[in-house]
């Protein structure tokens, strides 16, 4: 049994723990920084996938962008699934809560990046109704 709830900040070392899955090396105390800043805001929120036992076996994150260019919408800041735990629809009802979300805030619609080496990934958001709409390269500059 799942339950999808919105996150605490006594998650944030399992939250580290299952981005680590993802290649994206953080601390616990650079994770709660981030977590403690967005945590109260209308237009971010963070939901966990807590089994039975109160173990986090997955988490997303969604955040509002609005852009001159285009119709305000929801981005996947992003989503994780404990790799113990693929292919047991875990990611799906993350999404569904993300789309909730979503909708709650007036958004028409969710908008998912995903690393071209994940085929997986890309898999998965295409199994659950999402299309690929552009190829683009992402730059970046440290200041």
């Amino acid at each position: 049994m799942i339950k999808i709830r919105l996150a605490r900040t006594e998650d944030v070392e399992r939250i580290t723990a299952l981005g680590e899955q993802l290649g994206y090396p953080s601390s616990p105390e650079q994770v709660r920084q981030r977590f403690q800043q967005i945590q109260h805001r209308d237009d971010h929120a963070v939901y966990v996938a807590e089994r039975a036992d109160g173990r986090l076996v997955g988490w997303v994150h969604v955040f509002i962008r609005q852009l001159l260019v285009a119709d305000l919408h929801v981005e996947i800041g992003g989503l994780v699934v404990d790799e113990a735990h693929h292919r047991r629809k875990i990611g799906k009802l993350l999404m569904e809560q993300a789309e909730r979300w979503a909708k709650e805030k007036g958004c028409q619609a969710v908008y998912v990046r995903s690393n071209v080496v994940r085929e997986g990934a890309h898999a998965f958001y295409e199994r659950i109704g999402y299309v690929n709409i552009k190829l683009s390269k992402v730059f970046r500059k440290a200041l």
